[in-house]
């Protein structure tokens, strides 16, 4: 079992206005004080841009590069998302990484509301991601397609449309999945061929039910603490291990527990004590 952390997970987020961003120092200073010894870029722009600076970022915290959670608008037919994603390319030819975490963004500013797709922008959507997968491939890096909440894939019949008319691998985020209504043991045991990326949640489901009923948003319920350390909610982590694990599975679990910050927390508190206990709750499923 390769872990990995996720900036996500401190409060950083791509969201304008998410909450309060805490720096890549400490964050990653962090990470390393936890043992983990891989992560994801975070959002861009949290990191140096330019691939050499993006590079030298990592190095003094010992940190390998997983690769990067980048939001493309897929669905548009007068937009091309092929040179935006070449260019986050060039940073995993230097700062390392070989997995290309897409998510299907709506183009909307966050995730509380979005869109609907009609057939022409499904079958964009669907083009691109091939189109995608390969330039990845023709690069060395793996494309992993990220269903998400508020994006253009985020509902099971969703999932399912995208597996069954693209050939793009899946990230199993077993919380969004949960959230949009997808059972994440369920697509673990019945597509573990097409799962090359995991970015591990736990979730709780009184909070998911409001959320799918509209009652509150997506990030009020981040706010409320929708994400829980792995294993204090009520996704069966353990099962998608095991799912997965009968498959072969050889990708990276990324710890993931999306978080909002009202402020910098003090030091040697904060989101790292979740993330220690996501840790080692999940090395107890697996080992490392």
């Amino acid at each position: 079992m390769r872990i990995a952390g996720a900036p996500i997970s401190w409060g950083v987020c791509e969201v304008p206005g998410w909450g309060h961003q805490m720096s890549p120092d400490r964050v990653l200073r962090e990470m390393t004080g936890l043992g983990l010894t891989a992560t994801e870029f975070g959002p861009q722009g949290w990191l140096p841009e330019t691939p050499a600076e993006r590079a030298a970022a990592l190095t003094p915290h010992g940190l390998a590069a997983v690769g990067a959670f980048v939001p493309v608008v897929l669905h548009d037919p007068g937009h091309d998302p092929v040179p935006e994603v070449d260019r986050e390319l060039d940073s995993f030819e230097a700062a390392g990484g070989d997995v290309l975490v897409l998510s299907a963004t709506s183009g909307l500013d966050g995730y509380d509301e979005r869109p609907d797709l009609d057939e022409t922008g499904w079958a964009t959507l669907l083009h691109n991601l091939d189109r995608l997968t390969e330039l990845a491939a023709s690069r060395g890096v793996r494309a992993s397609l990220h269903p998400h909440v508020g994006t253009m894939v985020e509902r099971e019949e969703e999932v399912h449309r995208v597996v069954e008319g693209s050939s793009v691998p899946l990230c199993l985020d077993t919380g969004h999945l949960l959230i949009g209504g997808t059972d994440p043991v369920r697509l673990a045991t019945e597509h573990a061929a097409r799962i090359n990326h995991v970015h591990a949640k736990d979730v709780r489901l009184d909070l998911v039910r409001r959320v799918r009923n509209g009652e509150i948003g997506y990030t009020e319920a981040v706010r409320q603490g929708i994400y829980t350390p792995l294993g204090d909610g009520d996704v069966d982590v353990a099962a998608i291990v095991a799912a997965l694990d009968g498959a072969g599975f050889d990708g990276w679990y990324v710890l993931e527990q999306d978080t909002v910050l009202a402020a910098e927390p003090a030091p040697g508190l904060g989101p790292v004590d979740d993330a220690r206990r996501s840790l080692e709750h999940l090395r107890s499923l697996g080992g490392a």
